[in-house]
């Protein structure tokens, strides 16, 4: 399988650099910097890797970008705001983190707002004809960023050391949550007890038993071996894990329009692909957990559950409009309206 999720990648890539070579690039040549809120290997970093070759090859060699993985240049707090101030160029985060700096992302983190299934082409359908995407780049300019894309990198899990069958059992569960006002409201509802805590802490935290969960997609809770200490994995079904890749806005404007083009075009047509990526990368490593470690238990909710699940986190909708910033009404009205329109192109339920 793993020999299967490279060929499709290196395949993808070298479809974009065929596609790309008509391209004649006329800028000045232009070292950059990428920082990674994941390390080596994993989904960010991974197709960073994609992104700067393919500028590499589109630009003649002219733009050279630097991936950087995680903790080589800072924590996911620290690597947003370098982007930010434009010490780095780019930075691959998530809808959670870099809501410390535009809270409007934060209307990603509401919990089953989307379909269960063909979320990357939802996505892809949102980036092309949404009104979404336009209007988070506005509250992004506001905070000198600019968002390329949305992409999906599996849905979230919750990894304990106690099965989780119900919202009792969520009731006081000391659970590690990415740093997102929105994020720590959904889980509130639930009855856990969320506690913010930095990438690189939470291996240690779950050992010691500063938390007793944590949630993450499957990739990460592989490569960063949070199953070794935990006992449970549970799907809830409630969020999907949206990267954003990011790029400081005086450096995007002052690029040519065919090189800001060609970027907005590779993240774009690499959302549903990257999407089917992951998603067998995903089943890749859970494999692999369950080899490593068969006593470890994975457990999806019925839809029973789901729905008490859903009913608390309806809850927290209102919440949104609180801490979202200025305009969060209008983005939060734009998300909706694209995932609906989405699933009706896509046929969903």
């Amino acid at each position: 399988m793993k020999k299967s999720i490279v060929l499709f990648t290196a395949l993808f890539v070298l479809t974009l650099f065929s596609t790309a070579m008509a391209a004649s690039y006329t800028g000045p040549a232009i070292k950059a910097k990428l920082a990674s809120e994941e390390i080596e290997g994993d989904f960010m970093t991974v197709w960073a890797r994609n992104f700067s070759d393919h500028m590499k090859k589109w630009s003649g060699g002219k733009i050279d970008i630097e991936v950087y993985p995680y903790g080589t240049l800072g924590n996911t707090g620290d690597i947003n705001e370098l982007a930010q101030m434009g010490v780095v160029q780019f930075v691959f985060s998530d809808h959670a983190w870099i809501s410390s700096f535009v809270p409007q992302a934060q209307a990603l983190a509401l919990n089953y707002i989307f379909p269960t299934e063909k979320v990357p082409e939802v996505l892809g359908w949102m980036a092309e004809n949404g009104e979404f995407l336009p209007l988070l780049e506005k509250a992004f300019r506001k905070n000198d960023l600019v968002p390329l894309a949305i992409m999906f990198e599996g849905w979230q899990w919750v990894t304990s050391k106690k099965e989780i069958k119900s919202l009792e059992d969520m009731q006081g569960l000391k659970l590690r949550l990415m740093s997102s006002k929105l994020l720590v409201e959904d889980y509130k509802a639930y009855g856990a007890s969320p506690t913010p805590m930095s990438y690189g802490e939470v291996y240690s935290g779950l050992q010691m038993g500063l938390i007793d969960a944590q949630v993450n997609p499957l990739f990460a809770i592989y490569s960063m071996k949070f199953y070794e200490v935990q006992t449970h994995l549970t799907q809830l079904k409630s969020e999907p894990f949206i990267g954003i890749p990011t790029v400081n806005q005086a450096f995007f404007d002052g690029l040519t329009k065919e090189a800001q083009d060609e970027m907005r075009k590779f993240w774009m047509e690499a959302i549903v692909p990257a999407g089917n990526w992951i998603t067998e990368r995903n089943a890749s490593d859970m494999e692999k957990m369950k080899a490593a470690k068969p006593s470890l238990q994975f457990n999806v909710l019925d839809d029973a559950t789901i729905a008490k699940f859903k009913a608390k986190a309806e809850t927290v909708y209102p919440e949104y409009t609180k801490i979202g910033g200025d305009g969060a009404q209008a983005v939060l009205d734009a998300l909706l309206k694209d995932i609906a329109n989405a699933k009706k192109a896509l046929k969903l339920k």
